[in-house]
């Protein structure tokens, strides 16, 4: 495996012990998969993008996804297009035992860049977005980091400026998206187009964008010289990916997946946590999508069809009885166990 000499990872004078993160995905990193996650190796791992002015009104969501007991360096990430919300969310969040702010002009999303002019949408204004990183920056002691998309088109690749700017701002470390927003998530992340972010910075890159696999980690750091790796998609329903990476990077070793028991287990261990983040209603709803993806991951684990998880996972679906659920959990586990051993 080709592996990139660099100096020890650290944001601030926060090390970091290893070389792959887990991106932040609204709906998805609660801090359930957070804490899973952090205990399977991955090196950092990002609250869910929280729009600072609900976080400042005191919004129950934004504080819930603002926790981060048990996640190591606890990094809240908030989006906004005005100096002074970002700067209170910053502040609040940093009292809240937030170790670092990371400030999203990243997200695609409509409602998030139409409405709000905020996430991408602030690659069409620097100026602005100039503001906002120094008026974070000024806000809080802790360390503030940037994670962004390559430009709003391929007519206005900004990163490697709003790198720079980010950097005498004192922003401590970059993440690269390499799409457009235009792209959304459409074609190929463009992976050597994050090595020119590198180049115009002295402070850490990191690479984000369609990281599926232990050669997608080689190649992505290869091609764009980052200090590390991000992993988003590829780590639904199976949060042990990203410690898996971050271990193949460090040594070249390709640790093997949990068993399908042991994947049995997590499972049934992030339901309860599930259900006392959010509460029985909410819980069993937010459930179901991890309990379908992980179902997938089972599946293909021991070269099952889809149609197995997908039966299973209707059977779930209609289930709001967390006792029911937790033994069709159960069930469906036992059931590819047994299929595979026949």
């Amino acid at each position: 495996m080709q592996t990139i000499d660099s100096p020890a990872l650290a944001i601030g004078a926060r090390p970091i012990a290893a070389r792959a993160f887990l991106a932040p995905m609204a709906g998805i990193t609660d801090l359930p998969i957070r804490r899973a996650a952090t205990r399977f190796g991955a090196g950092l791992v990002i609250s869910e993008m929280i729009a600072s002015e609900w976080l400042v009104s005191g919004d129950a969501a934004a504080v819930l996804r603002a926790e981060g007991n048990g996640v190591g360096l606890h990094v809240v990430q908030l989006a906004g297009c005005e100096a002074k919300w970002l700067a209170e969310g910053a502040r609040i969040a940093e009292a809240s035992g937030a170790d670092v702010i990371d400030l999203n002009m990243g997200c695609p999303a409509k409602r998030v860049t139409a409405s709000q002019q905020a996430g991408a949408a602030l690659l069409r204004d620097l100026d602005n977005a100039t503001r906002l990183i120094e008026s974070t920056v000024a806000a809080v002691r802790v360390p503030v980091t940037l994670k962004m998309r390559l430009g709003w088109d391929d007519n206005s690749i900004v990163a490697p400026e709003l790198a720079h700017r980010a950097e005498a701002a004192g922003v401590a470390l970059v993440t690269v998206h390499g799409r457009t927003r235009a792209q959304f998530y459409d074609g190929r992340a463009d992976w050597a187009a994050i090595a020119r972010v590198k180049a115009a910075v002295n402070i850490p890159v990191v690479a984000n964008g369609d990281l599926a696999s232990l050669e997608d980690a080689a190649a992505m750091r290869a091609q764009s010289g980052a200090a590390a790796v991000m992993v988003g998609r590829a780590a639904r329903g199976r949060p042990w990916f990203v410690g898996q990476v971050a271990r193949f990077l460090a040594t070249g070793e390709r640790a093997a997946d949990p068993s399908v028991m042991a994947q049995r287990e997590l499972l049934l261990e992030l339901y309860d946590a599930w259900l006392s983040q959010y509460g029985v209603a909410k819980g069993v709803r937010e459930a179901r999508k991890h309990l379908g993806w992980a179902l997938e991951v089972a599946a293909t684990s021991l070269g099952r069809p889809l149609g197995w998880a997908k039966a299973w996972r209707t059977r779930l679906l209609g289930e709001n009885e967390p006792r029911l659920v937790a033994q069709h959990i159960r069930d469906a586990y036992d059931d590819l166990a047994w299929s595979a051993a026949a």
